[in-house]
Protein backbone atom coordinates (compact mmCIF):
# COMPACT_ATOMS: atom_id res chain seq x y z
CA UNK A 1 0.00 0.00 0.00
CA UNK A 2 2.81 2.42 0.90
CA UNK A 3 4.60 1.65 -2.38
CA UNK A 4 1.40 2.32 -4.33
CA UNK A 5 0.87 5.68 -2.59
CA UNK A 6 4.47 6.66 -3.26
CA UNK A 7 4.14 5.82 -6.97
CA UNK A 8 0.92 7.84 -7.22
CA UNK A 9 2.53 10.79 -5.48
CA UNK A 10 5.56 10.62 -7.83
CA UNK A 11 3.31 10.46 -10.91
CA UNK A 12 1.29 13.46 -9.72
CA UNK A 13 4.49 15.42 -9.06
CA UNK A 14 5.83 14.75 -12.56
CA UNK A 15 2.53 15.67 -14.21
CA UNK A 16 2.30 19.00 -12.38
CA UNK A 17 6.00 19.85 -12.93
CA UNK A 18 6.57 19.01 -16.57
CA UNK A 19 8.69 22.13 -17.00
CA UNK A 20 11.43 20.83 -14.71
CA UNK A 21 13.36 18.70 -17.24
CA UNK A 22 13.59 21.55 -19.76
CA UNK A 23 14.50 24.04 -17.03
CA UNK A 24 17.26 21.74 -15.82
CA UNK A 25 18.58 21.33 -19.36
CA UNK A 26 18.74 25.10 -19.84
CA UNK A 27 20.55 25.59 -16.55
CA UNK A 28 23.01 22.75 -17.12
CA UNK A 29 23.94 24.04 -20.56
CA UNK A 30 24.34 27.65 -19.53
CA UNK A 31 27.76 29.11 -20.36
CA UNK A 32 28.96 32.25 -18.66
CA UNK A 33 29.45 35.07 -21.15
CA UNK A 34 32.71 36.97 -21.41
CA UNK A 35 35.13 34.05 -21.00
CA UNK A 36 38.60 34.62 -22.40
CA UNK A 37 40.27 31.46 -23.75
CA UNK A 38 44.01 31.67 -24.32
CA UNK A 39 45.68 29.14 -26.62
CA UNK A 40 49.38 29.06 -25.78
CA UNK A 41 51.29 27.54 -28.69
CA UNK A 42 54.89 26.46 -28.58
CA UNK A 43 56.77 27.13 -31.83
CA UNK A 44 57.78 24.33 -34.19
CA UNK A 45 61.08 22.48 -34.33
CA UNK A 46 63.90 24.83 -35.37
CA UNK A 47 67.56 24.85 -36.43
CA UNK A 48 69.50 24.91 -33.17
CA UNK A 49 72.89 24.73 -34.92
CA UNK A 50 72.38 28.11 -36.61
CA UNK A 51 74.99 30.48 -35.18
CA UNK A 52 72.95 33.60 -35.98
CA UNK A 53 70.94 35.24 -33.22
CA UNK A 54 67.39 34.10 -32.48
CA UNK A 55 65.79 37.15 -34.08
CA UNK A 56 67.35 36.77 -37.55
CA UNK A 57 68.29 33.08 -37.61
CA UNK A 58 67.26 29.84 -35.92
CA UNK A 59 64.52 29.26 -38.49
CA UNK A 60 61.99 26.43 -38.51
CA UNK A 61 63.18 23.14 -39.91
CA UNK A 62 61.06 21.32 -42.53
CA UNK A 63 59.77 19.22 -39.62
CA UNK A 64 58.89 22.38 -37.70
CA UNK A 65 57.00 23.75 -40.69
CA UNK A 66 55.05 20.49 -40.99
CA UNK A 67 54.23 20.59 -37.26
CA UNK A 68 52.94 24.15 -37.62
CA UNK A 69 50.76 23.22 -40.59
CA UNK A 70 49.26 20.31 -38.64
CA UNK A 71 48.50 22.66 -35.79
CA UNK A 72 46.91 25.20 -38.12
CA UNK A 73 44.67 22.48 -39.53
CA UNK A 74 43.54 21.53 -36.05
CA UNK A 75 42.82 25.15 -35.14
CA UNK A 76 40.87 25.57 -38.36
CA UNK A 77 38.65 22.67 -37.34
CA UNK A 78 37.96 24.23 -33.93
CA UNK A 79 34.37 25.58 -33.91
CA UNK A 80 35.24 29.02 -32.53
CA UNK A 81 36.06 32.43 -33.95
CA UNK A 82 39.56 33.44 -32.94
CA UNK A 83 39.99 37.01 -31.75
CA UNK A 84 43.73 37.64 -32.04
CA UNK A 85 47.08 36.17 -33.05
CA UNK A 86 50.24 37.22 -31.20
CA UNK A 87 53.79 35.85 -31.36
CA UNK A 88 57.12 36.56 -29.76
CA UNK A 89 59.62 38.47 -31.89
CA UNK A 90 61.98 35.47 -32.20
CA UNK A 91 62.22 33.88 -35.64
CA UNK A 92 60.89 30.42 -34.77
CA UNK A 93 57.78 31.76 -33.02
CA UNK A 94 57.15 34.39 -35.68
CA UNK A 95 57.39 31.83 -38.50
CA UNK A 96 55.06 29.44 -36.67
CA UNK A 97 52.53 32.26 -36.27
CA UNK A 98 52.87 33.22 -39.94
CA UNK A 99 51.99 29.66 -40.98
CA UNK A 100 48.91 29.76 -38.72
CA UNK A 101 48.05 33.19 -40.15
CA UNK A 102 47.77 31.67 -43.63
CA UNK A 103 44.67 29.79 -42.45
CA UNK A 104 43.36 32.81 -40.55
CA UNK A 105 44.02 35.80 -42.84
CA UNK A 106 41.38 37.84 -41.00
CA UNK A 107 43.67 38.03 -37.96
CA UNK A 108 46.37 40.69 -37.89
CA UNK A 109 49.56 39.14 -36.56
CA UNK A 110 51.09 41.16 -33.73
CA UNK A 111 54.45 40.60 -32.04
CA UNK A 112 55.46 41.07 -28.43
CA UNK A 113 59.00 40.89 -27.03
CA UNK A 114 57.66 40.18 -23.52
CA UNK A 115 56.99 36.56 -24.49
CA UNK A 116 60.42 35.85 -26.01
CA UNK A 117 62.22 32.77 -24.72
CA UNK A 118 64.18 33.12 -21.51
CA UNK A 119 65.22 31.00 -18.55
CA UNK A 120 63.37 31.78 -15.32
CA UNK A 121 64.77 30.53 -12.00
CA UNK A 122 64.26 26.84 -11.24
CA UNK A 123 65.37 24.22 -8.73
CA UNK A 124 67.97 22.86 -11.17
CA UNK A 125 71.41 24.06 -10.08
CA UNK A 126 72.95 22.67 -13.28
CA UNK A 127 70.64 24.73 -15.48
CA UNK A 128 70.91 27.86 -13.38
CA UNK A 129 74.71 27.74 -13.35
CA UNK A 130 74.72 28.78 -17.02
CA UNK A 131 72.31 31.72 -16.58
CA UNK A 132 73.55 35.00 -15.15
CA UNK A 133 71.58 36.93 -12.54
CA UNK A 134 70.67 39.81 -14.85
CA UNK A 135 69.17 37.44 -17.42
CA UNK A 136 67.09 35.66 -14.78
CA UNK A 137 65.79 38.92 -13.37
CA UNK A 138 64.91 40.31 -16.81
CA UNK A 139 63.14 37.04 -17.66
CA UNK A 140 60.94 37.27 -14.57
CA UNK A 141 60.12 40.93 -15.24
CA UNK A 142 59.09 40.23 -18.86
CA UNK A 143 57.03 37.09 -18.23
CA UNK A 144 55.28 38.61 -15.22
CA UNK A 145 54.38 41.64 -17.35
CA UNK A 146 53.06 39.31 -20.07
CA UNK A 147 50.94 37.45 -17.49
CA UNK A 148 49.43 40.69 -16.20
CA UNK A 149 48.88 41.89 -19.78
CA UNK A 150 47.14 38.86 -21.27
CA UNK A 151 45.75 36.75 -18.43
CA UNK A 152 42.92 39.10 -17.59
CA UNK A 153 39.16 38.87 -18.17
CA UNK A 154 37.61 39.79 -21.49
CA UNK A 155 37.12 43.58 -21.67
CA UNK A 156 33.44 43.17 -22.56
CA UNK A 157 30.72 40.55 -22.15
CA UNK A 158 31.85 38.73 -25.28
CA UNK A 159 33.86 35.53 -25.35
CA UNK A 160 37.41 35.82 -26.68
CA UNK A 161 39.74 33.22 -28.18
CA UNK A 162 43.34 34.47 -28.28
CA UNK A 163 46.22 32.65 -29.98
CA UNK A 164 49.65 33.30 -28.46
CA UNK A 165 52.70 31.69 -30.11
CA UNK A 166 55.73 31.68 -27.87
CA UNK A 167 58.20 29.33 -26.17
CA UNK A 168 58.48 26.31 -23.92
CA UNK A 169 60.02 27.98 -20.86
CA UNK A 170 57.58 30.89 -21.04
CA UNK A 171 54.52 28.66 -21.37
CA UNK A 172 55.60 26.42 -18.50
CA UNK A 173 56.23 29.41 -16.24
CA UNK A 174 52.83 30.89 -17.12
CA UNK A 175 51.15 27.59 -16.27
CA UNK A 176 52.66 27.64 -12.76
CA UNK A 177 51.16 31.12 -12.36
CA UNK A 178 47.72 29.89 -13.45
CA UNK A 179 47.90 26.93 -11.06
CA UNK A 180 49.17 29.18 -8.26
CA UNK A 181 52.08 26.86 -7.49
CA UNK A 182 55.76 27.58 -6.91
CA UNK A 183 57.10 29.11 -10.15
CA UNK A 184 60.40 27.24 -9.62
CA UNK A 185 58.56 24.06 -10.67
CA UNK A 186 58.21 25.06 -14.35
CA UNK A 187 61.14 22.84 -15.37
CA UNK A 188 59.32 19.71 -14.17
CA UNK A 189 56.95 19.87 -17.12
CA UNK A 190 57.63 18.49 -20.58
CA UNK A 191 56.27 20.48 -23.52
CA UNK A 192 55.93 19.51 -27.18
CA UNK A 193 56.66 21.66 -30.24
CA UNK A 194 53.46 23.08 -31.75
CA UNK A 195 51.40 21.79 -28.83
CA UNK A 196 48.35 23.51 -27.39
CA UNK A 197 48.07 24.71 -23.80
CA UNK A 198 44.59 26.11 -23.20
CA UNK A 199 43.63 28.36 -20.30
CA UNK A 200 40.22 29.84 -19.61
CA UNK A 201 39.72 33.10 -17.72
CA UNK A 202 36.26 33.83 -16.32
CA UNK A 203 34.78 37.34 -15.98
CA UNK A 204 35.64 37.31 -12.27
CA UNK A 205 39.33 36.75 -13.12
CA UNK A 206 39.50 33.13 -12.00
CA UNK A 207 41.71 30.92 -14.19
CA UNK A 208 41.45 27.27 -15.17
CA UNK A 209 43.98 25.13 -17.01
CA UNK A 210 41.97 23.25 -19.62
CA UNK A 211 44.80 21.32 -21.25
CA UNK A 212 48.61 21.33 -21.24
CA UNK A 213 50.95 20.44 -24.14
CA UNK A 214 48.22 18.73 -26.16
CA UNK A 215 49.87 17.36 -29.30
CA UNK A 216 47.10 15.07 -30.51
CA UNK A 217 47.33 16.62 -33.98
CA UNK A 218 50.99 15.58 -34.37
CA UNK A 219 51.89 11.92 -35.16
CA UNK A 220 54.26 10.40 -32.64
CA UNK A 221 57.02 10.00 -35.22
CA UNK A 222 56.89 13.76 -35.87
CA UNK A 223 56.88 14.78 -32.22
CA UNK A 224 59.76 16.78 -30.73
CA UNK A 225 59.68 18.11 -27.20
CA UNK A 226 61.57 19.67 -24.32
CA UNK A 227 61.83 18.21 -20.86
CA UNK A 228 62.58 14.54 -21.47
CA UNK A 229 64.56 12.05 -23.54
CA UNK A 230 64.02 13.79 -26.86
CA UNK A 231 65.22 12.11 -30.03
CA UNK A 232 66.58 14.25 -32.88
CA UNK A 233 64.31 13.87 -35.91
CA UNK A 234 64.27 15.10 -39.48
CA UNK A 235 61.51 15.23 -42.03
CA UNK A 236 62.58 13.14 -45.04
CA UNK A 237 60.94 12.19 -48.32
CA UNK A 238 60.29 8.43 -48.44
CA UNK A 239 61.78 6.46 -51.30
CA UNK A 240 59.39 5.30 -54.02
CA UNK A 241 61.42 2.16 -54.68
Amino acid sequence: MKNLLFKLFLLLFLITNTHLPSLYAQTAGKVENGTRTIYLIRHGDYNQTDERDEFTGRELTPLGIAQAKLLATRLKATPVEFSSLISSTMTRARQTAEIINQDFPELKLKQDSLICECTPPSWSKDLMSGVDTTEKELCIVNVEQAFNKYFIPSPDEKDRHDLIVCHGNVIRYLVTKVLNVNTLSWLQMSITNCSLTIIRIKPDGSKKLDTFSDYGHIPENMRTFTGGENETKELTIPSLK
